[in-house]
């Protein structure tokens, strides 16, 4: 695991310079010098901004003993690095049965399988496990071709549903699709992304840009014809929630036009957001939902796609066939995880602590002229910076300041979308801690003004 740096950031940005030669310990350089050598290079990667020997809880500590409450960890950490029973059950499967090959079930992966069938609403209790959540997207893609005959899909510009070309065709983040030599998957229509904070319609009123947003992803279902799917992620990670009666008004355009709803809750589900999925907090249920990254409980990569039980239709040939498709040690991890988040009240607890942490920072917002919005579900919320709150200007080098200062205080978290300060730390978080997170946010905020 690495500090992850800021999306988008330069690796010779002003700020990261003056990071590394505040520290310039020879054990973080001899590393950091090794990793840039060793690992193909590529945005958000590699090189990194820093090292990492240990992680427990909320903590991470780098090669020199300096540690961090990690508001980040890729979203795999909803249980907190290293959980006590988790690692135990880990152990216990190694010592019982460590591998299975295609075709011969186990008792772990079964009862995840079945665990998650129990978990999600609705008739989604068919379920397919992958190694990660960018492959998870592209069975649920092949299902929904194989239910429907058609092989288009209506996604969002700017969202991310994995790297590989089926998921980066329907992703919308240049990063993941710019850079790409040929064409990408034909078929994949995008239509603008809802929660957009400088469109024209986000405004109350008839036309709030939940409404408009909706309606532009029924006309495409009905000028196009043979749209297979809308995928999309139920609240963007970065973070943005739906506008109110979105997803209620797209499920209708999917039943009226014959598509199927895929939801991504990759980074969103299992308690994230207050709810075990967020599309929960929508009231509405699609036909395919994706899980992964905590799923795994932050030690084993593991992800699942879960279908409604009719759209078991691709017997006849293969939509997955991984290596460690029924993986005992995973499933058992993925399996200890859900057991846990149930055990401890984490959902609940996500809900709660994350209702507290968005009262705050919006009762500290008007305090400074460079919080444009803060916004988020759960455990999942954002601070914009912008250059002054009338324009709404993105202001991507005051946030990556903050950012630093916020690192140099002992907090690590990720910038998305350019300014906005992305905060999604552990179910597991004390209020304590999570009170002394946004100390160290809201003093870094305050010092753009000296």
């Amino acid at each position: 695991m690495k500090i992850t740096h800021t999306e988008g950031e330069s690796n010779t940005s002003a700020a990261r310079r003056a990071w590394a030669a505040r520290h310039p310990d020879a054990a973080t350089r001899d590393l950091l010098r090794r990793d840039a050598d060793a690992f193909l290079h590529q945005s958000l990667s590699s090189p990194c901004v820093s090292t990492i020997v240990r992680a427990e809880g909320i903590w991470i500590e780098d090669t020199a003993g300096r540690r961090y409450m990690d508001f980040h960890g890729n979203s795999v950490h909803h249980i907190g690095y290293a959980h006590p029973r988790l690692v135990a059950a880990i152990k216990d499967q190694l010592d019982q049965l460590s591998f299975a090959p295609r075709r011969f079930t186990n008792e772990p992966a079964v009862a995840l399988a079945e665990k998650l069938g129990r978990i999600a609403p609705g008739d989604l209790n068919k379920v397919l496990f992958t190694t990660g959540g960018s492959d998870a997207n592209e069975v649920a893609l092949k299902i929904a071709r194989a239910a429907t005959s058609r092989f288009k899909t209506v996604s969002f510009w700017d969202a991310f549903h994995g790297a590989g070309f089926g998921a980066a065709s329907v992703g919308g983040e240049a990063t993941f699709r710019s850079h790409i030599a040929g064409p990408l998957m034909t078929g994949t229509e995008h239509v603008a992304p809802f929660g957009c904070y400088r469109c024209p319609y986000n405004h109350p009123g008839p036309e709030s840009c939940g409404l408009a947003c909706a309606k532009m992803v029924d006309y495409v279902l009905g000028r196009e014809g043979d749209i297979a799917a809308v995928i999309a992620e139920p609240m963007r990670a970065v973070p943005t929630v739906p506008p109110p009666g979105f997803w209620k008004a797209v499920r209708e355009a999917c039943n009226r036009h014959g598509a199927l709803l895929i939801m991504d809750e990759i980074p969103t589900g299992l308690g994230k957001t207050g709810r075990m999925f967020a599309f929960e907090h929508d009231e509405v249920i699609p036909d395919i939902v994706t899980l992964g990254k905590a799923l795994g409980g932050g030690i084993l990569p593991i992800a699942a796609v879960v279908a409604r039980h009719d759209l078991d239709v691709c017997g006849d040939f293969a939509i997955g066939h991984y290596t460690h498709e029924k993986n005992p040690v995973t499933a058992r991890a993925a399996l200890t995880t859900i057991e846990i988040i149930e055990d401890e009240g984490l959902v609940q607890r996500s809900a709660e602590l994350g209702a507290h942490a968005l009262n705050r920072l919006r009762e500290f917002a008007p305090k400074s002229p460079f919080v444009g919005d803060v916004r988020g579900r759960g455990l999942m919320f954002g601070v914009e910076i912008v250059e002054d709150r009338e324009s709404r200007a993105e202001a991507r080098d005051r946030a990556e300041r903050i950012y630093y200062r916020c690192l140099e205080a002992g907090l690590s978290f990720k910038i998305s979308a350019g300014c906005v300060l992305t905060l999604s730390p552990p179910l597991t978080i004390a209020r304590a801690d999570l009170d002394w997170a946004l100390d160290i946010v809201e003093a870094a905020i305050l010092a753009e003004a000296l």
